[in-house]
């Protein structure tokens, strides 16, 4: 959370808020920020006691940080926003509406991604793979379907009982499978700052929420070295007959070729497992998602 963005944010929220009710908290989560984020949100804090302020001990990550929140949170519905304001607040009277016809969970859908050329021909890409990897059941416009919703309490309650080290909101919510629905927002640009997301993170986002969510990369693995050995017992074949009627002599570079393609496919097949394994390891341990250390207006 950028501390030039925390005033902006807590305005737009209560701006949005009080038009629906005086009955309203906003819990602020500061995920191990090197800036001045925490002395804003204490200054905030102080200001409105419906203003509550998390600091975690370090970084766990977005869905860590949104699983402190979520676990801080009173209300009879929880609306999940990123701080960076490309997210208006002022679609939380919407949601609100959408969740009073009778849905738990109601996500927002992005008219259009506020992102660079090439970051939005990424994204598409990302997704396209990433929807199929993990058979998402929303797989249609995903890309667009961002963090910011509303979920009931029972939702919430339900999300607090998984215990997945590794997790992803959007991910766990959608398996939860409560009853669902959309509203249009437009994406904004971003407010100040960067995103903290580099396409490095990025990239270890997506492997996450394929290893932790599905083993359908497993299974990959496993239906191509069905597919290569068909294929080499078919090249084995073919060799025989050639031999028999006309012998050749054996090319060298081929073979060194074919070496170095099924080393790598090895290789790769190891790594995938290597990395289901590790997720198996860090969720053996036990050890807690998030650690906090300071909260302000939270009743213990």
């Amino acid at each position: 959370m950028a501390d030039a963005i925390v005033d902006e944010l807590v305005s737009r929220i209560s701006d949005s808020v009080q038009r629906i009710s005086e009955k309203y908290e906003i819990v602020l989560v500061e995920d191990g920020s090197s800036d001045q984020s925490w002395k804003k949100i204490k200054s905030n804090c102080y200001k409105d006691s419906r203003i509550k302020g998390v600091r975690l001990s370090r970084n766990f990550g977005q869905h860590c940080a949104i699983t402190a929140g979520l676990k801080i949170a009173t209300g009879n519905c929880v609306v999940v926003l990123d701080c960076d304001l490309q997210d208006d607040p002022i679609y939380i009277a919407d949601l609100v509406k959408r969740h009073k016809e009778g849905f738990d969970v109601v996500y927002t859908r992005r008219k259009k991604r506020r992102f660079g050329l090439i970051k939005n021909l990424f994204t598409r890409l990302f997704y396209k793979i990433y929807n199929y990897l993990v058979s998402d059941v929303f797989a249609k416009g995903t890309d667009l379907v961002g963090g910011y919703s509303l979920i009931s309490r029972k939702v919430v309650n339900a999300y607090l009982e998984v215990g997945d080290y590794r997790r992803q909101y959007l991910m766990i919510i959608k398996w939860l499978g409560f009853r669902h629905s959309f509203i249009e927002i437009e994406h904004a640009e971003r407010h100040s700052g960067r995103s903290s997301y580099s396409v490095k993170k990025l990239i270890q986002h997506g492997i996450d929420g394929i290893t932790s969510h599905s083993v359908k990369l497993l299974n990959l693995m496993t239906y191509f070295g069905f597919l290569l050995s068909s294929l080499s017992f078919i090249a084995g074949i073919t060799l025989i007959i050639s031999y028999l009627y006309t012998p050749f002599q054996a090319g060298w570079t081929s073979i060194f070729v074919l070496i170095l393609f099924i080393g790598g496919i090895i290789i790769s097949c190891v790594g995938v497992c290597g990395i289901y394994i590790g997720r198996i390891f860090e969720q053996a341990k036990g050890r807690p998602m998030y650690l906090i250390d300071e909260t302000i207006n939270v009743e213990h």
